[in-house]
């Protein structure tokens, strides 16, 4: 597990954005993603927003995506295993980098044949305690084809991302533009946030 850790965490020194290709294990993944298709058949996925608190808004020209949020009063045995490893992750994390972390939070996400978002950052204007952006893939068999990457816009060039299962991307939440691309087929992950209040 720490070699997956290491490898995010080398790969966000490097080039400002950590990848590890199998940070998620194929058996949990395949889990994670079954809880997400679960949800949708019980119509328990709300529409996404953006800002926070009272001043979230709703526009689908800007995101067209649904959530639902983890959380570890649902005491799923798979979300569980989640909360487990990002919590020796940021163990981990803190004991390497002194990165201060002391919380998170992580929503499933779910994006249908044509949806998308626009560029953003992940950081509120109104409230800076989340520090990095996490995003966890649960796609198998993605082609590129299948459209919905992650594009990270850097200063010198575009980063674009593919979605697969089991990869992990990191990176500074309230300092890198990113978008996900219009997708042309179910696109799912668990997006997260780790926090400093």
């Amino acid at each position: 597990m720490e070699n997956s850790f290491e490898a995010l965490i080398a790969t966000y020194i490097a080039n400002g954005v950590g990848i590890s290709e199998f940070f998620l294990s194929t058996t949990l993944s395949t889990n994670l993603r079954q809880n997400l298709c679960n949800l949708q058949q019980k119509s328990l996925l709300i529409a996404a927003g953006t800002g926070n608190a009272a001043m979230v808004s709703y526009d689908t020209d800007i995101r067209s995506d649904s959530i639902y949020w983890l959380d570890k009063k649902h005491n799923d045995p798979f979300e569980n295993q989640f909360f487990a490893q990002m919590e020796a992750f940021i163990l981990y994390l803190n004991e390497s980098c002194f990165a201060g972390i002391t919380g998170y939070e992580f929503h499933y996400a779910l994006y249908e044949k044509g949806d998308f978002y626009l560029q953003h950052l992940d950081q509120f204007k109104s409230n800076p305690s989340r520090k990095y952006s996490i995003i966890c893939y649960l796609n198998p068999d993605w082609k590129e084809a299948d459209g919905g990457e992650l594009l990270i816009h850097l200063l010198d060039t575009n980063q674009k991302i593919p979605p697969t299962a089991g990869k992990t991307v990191f990176f500074k939440s309230d300092q890198l533009l990113h978008e996900v691309l219009l997708t042309n087929t179910t696109r799912m992950s668990i997006t997260g946030w780790l926090k400093s209040d």
